[in-house]
């Protein structure tokens, strides 16, 4: 745990450093913690949300886990099944993403990032997703 504790800053200094090094600017430093929602939708909030000055990352295709772990720290985000089935995405490690919003390189202004996405062995071209 104190392990944990210590490397939380390197990764978050590493995560600014990424937006950064896209032209954005840095982000408020926020803590993420899972919250329990109804729905497919699994939501993970920061203790303030506030909109970021940041480009959202190409993540399209990526393990939805680590798309989690990569950014929790500095933003809200919602994981949405994008089969149109309504399933709870408990464990994102277990899911892709197929589709983001806002969009990939757009600029994150609102809160919640939504993620929509399926489990990792379906495939994204078949999704109904709006």
């Amino acid at each position: 745990m104190a392990f944990a504790k210590l490397l939380r800053p390197v990764l978050t200094a590493t995560l600014l450093a990424l937006v950064t090094a896209c032209g954005a600017s840095t982000a408020p430093d926020v803590s993420a913690s899972p919250s329990s929602s109804s729905g497919a939708a699994k939501r993970h909030r920061s203790a303030n949300p506030q909109p970021v000055s940041a480009s959202m990352p190409d993540v399209l295709g990526g393990n939805a886990g680590r798309a989690y772990e990569q950014m929790s720290s500095e933003m809200d985000m919602t994981f949405k099944d994008a089969s149109g089935q309504g399933r709870p995405v408990d464990d994102p490690a277990d899911w892709k993403i197929c589709n983001s919003h806002p969009g990939p390189y757009q600029q994150i202004t609102d809160y919640p990032v939504v993620f929509d996405v399926l489990k990792v062995s379906e495939n994204c071209e078949d999704t109904t997703s709006k």
